[in-house]
C-alpha cells in the first residue's frame, strides 16, 4: 500500500467519516473519495491567505469539521437513510432515485410527484413507501426530471452494471476578475446572505482570519438552521453581526443595496431569480468594486435545488448495502466540503486588488473529492473492543467517533445588530 492510500484511509478514520457511513446495525464502511485530504488542502489555503493579509496565522478547525454537525446533534449512521434522515434512495427500472425531503414543503409536494392523493399527510416510512411504489416502474432519469420540475432536491444513481466513466467534471470553483480596483480594508467587511451550512461555514472561516461578518436574513424567513440544534447554529455563526430585513419593503431592499455597496465581499447561495427579486445584480456589484461569491448546488447556470446528501450522492460520494441500495457517506458531506472550498477561494480573493466574480458548485466540489480516490484503498473494517478499526497493509487505524468544537458564545438573535450595522 502506498503512503498516499494509507493517508486517505487515515483521513476517513480520523475525521469521523467511517463512523457515520453504512447501516446502523452493521459495521461502518469506507466509501470512495478523499474528503479529509481535500479539507486539509482547503484549510491550508485559508490559513496562508489569512497570514499574508494580517501577518498572523489564524486558528482554524481540522478535518473533524466534516462530522461535527452529527456530533452536536447526536446522530449516527442509519443507511439506507442519510445520517440526518432526510435523504433516501429508491429503486427505479435502471438504477435509483435519490431524494431529499429536508423541508416541510418538500413533503407537501409528494402527492404531486407520485400523482396520488393517497400520499397526502403521510410521514416517515409511509411517505417513502409511496415514493418507492411510484419510482419502481420508471427510469431513473425520468423520475429525477419530474422531481426537479417540482423543485425537489433529486439525484440519479445508475445501476452498478451500468456505471460508465463520466465526462470530466467542471472545476469546483471559478474566479473571474470582473471589476475595477477594490482595495481591501484592514478588517474586510463580509456580507453573508447564505443560510444553513456551507455558506455560514465559509463566512465563519473568513471571520477567523480577521474579517468582520454581517449575516443578513429575511425577517419573514430567517435561516432555517435557527430551528435546529442551537449548538450547531452557534458554532458556524458566533461572532457575526445579525441583520434582519423585510425584503418585501422597498426601503429595506434599498438598505440591503447600501450595505452590499460597502462590502469587500458578498456571499450568497440563492438562485438567480431570487436575487433579481431583491433588485440585486451581482455583475453590477462586482463591476462597482465588490467581490462576489456564489454558492450553488450545480453551478450558476442551474436552478436545481440541492442539499448536502443528494448532491454528494449525485457526485459519486456514496456506498451500497448488500441489496445495492446507495446511501451517502458522512453527514451532508457536500456542505462542509463546499464551505471550506468557498472560504479558500474568497480568502485568496481578498488578497487581490480587483473585484472578482466567484462561483462554487457543491456538486463539482463533491465530485473533486470523489475523484481524488475513486476506489477505496485496500482495507478491512474490524471490531476493536467497543469500537472499530481499519486493518490495512500499513497498519491498524482506529475509527474515531464524530467530535465537535463548541462555540465560545451564542450567536446573536435574529436582527440583533440591525440598528448598529445600518444606522
Amino acid at each position: 500500500m502506498s503512503s498516499a492510500d494509507q493517508q486517505v484511509l487515515r483521513g476517513w478514520a480520523d475525521a469521523g467519516l467511517v463512523a457515520l457511513t453504512g447501516p446502523a446495525a452493521g459495521p461502518p464502511q469506507v466509501g470512495p473519495g478523499d474528503p479529509a485530504g481535500q479539507i486539509v488542502e482547503g484549510l491550508r489555503r485559508i490559513a496562508e491567505a489569512g497570514r499574508q493579509r494580517t501577518g498572523r496565522v489564524p486558528g482554524l478547525p481540522g478535518v473533524g469539521l466534516l462530522a461535527e454537525r452529527a456530533a452536536l446533534l447526536g446522530l449516527g449512521r442509519r443507511a439506507p437513510l442519510s445520517v440526518g434522515g432526510a435523504f433516501r434512495a429508491v429503486a427505479t427500472t435502471d438504477g435509483h432515485l435519490g431524494l431529499s425531503l429536508a423541508r416541510p414543503s418538500d413533503r407537501e409536494l409528494i402527492p404531486a410527484l407520485v400523482e396520488s392523493d393517497l400520499a397526502a399527510g403521510r410521514e416517515g416510512a409511509e411517505i417513502w413507501e409511496a415514493i418507492a411504489d411510484w419510482a419502481r416502474d420508471l427510469p431513473a432519469r425520468e423520475a429525477v426530471e419530474r422531481a426537479r420540475l417540482l423543485g425537489l432536491p433529486a439525484s440519479e444513481i445508475p445501476a452498478v452494471e451500468e456505471v460508465t466513466p463520466p465526462p470530466p467534471p467542471p472545476p469546483p470553483a471559478e474566479a473571474v476578475p470582473a471589476g475595477g480596483a477594490a482595495p481591501v480594508r484592514e478588517r474586510p467587511l463580509v456580507v453573508d446572505l447564505s443560510a444553513l451550512w456551507a455558506g455560514p461555514l465559509c463566512s465563519d472561516l473568513l471571520r477567523r482570519t480577521g474579517a468582520r461578518v454581517v449575516k443578513v436574513e429575511s425577517a419573514a424567513r430567517p435561516d432555517g438552521a435557527r430551528r435546529g440544534e442551537g449548538a450547531f447554529f452557534d458554532l458556524v455563526n458566533e461572532g457575526k453581526q445579525m441583520v434582519a430585513l423585510d425584503f418585501a419593503s422597498a426601503r429595506d431592499r434599498g438598505r440591503l443595496a447600501e450595505l452590499i455597496a460597502r462590502a469587500d465581499l458578498v456571499i450568497e447561495a440563492s438562485r438567480p431569480r431570487a436575487l433579481r427579486a431583491l433588485g440585486v445584480d451581482a455583475d453590477e456589484v462586482v463591476a462597482a468594486g465588490t467581490r462576489w461569491l456564489s454558492i450553488t448546488a450545480r453551478g450558476r447556470d442551474s436552478d436545481a435545488v440541492g442539499f448536502g446528501d443528494d448532491v454528494a450522492v449525485d457526485a459519486g460520494l456514496f456506498v451500497r448495502d448488500r441489496d445495492q441500495t446507495p446511501a451517502p457517506i458522512g453527514d451532508a458531506i457536500a456542505d462542509p466540503l463546499t464551505g471550506v472550498a468557498a472560504a479558500a477561494l474568497a480568502a485568496e480573493a481578498l488578497l487581490e486588488e480587483r473585484a472578482t466574480m466567484m462561483a462554487v458548485s457543491m456538486w463539482a466540489t463533491a465530485r473533486a473529492a470523489r475523484d481524488r480516490c475513486p476506489v477505496p484503498p485496500e482495507h478491512e473494517v474490524v471490531a476493536d473492543g467497543a469500537g472499530w478499526s481499519l486493518r490495512t497493509p500499513g497498519g491498524r487505524l482506529p475509527v474515531a467517533s464524530p467530535r465537535a468544537r463548541r462555540a465560545f458564545r451564542s450567536a446573536g438573535g435574529l436582527g440583533a445588530d440591525t440598528r448598529e450595522v445600518l444606522g
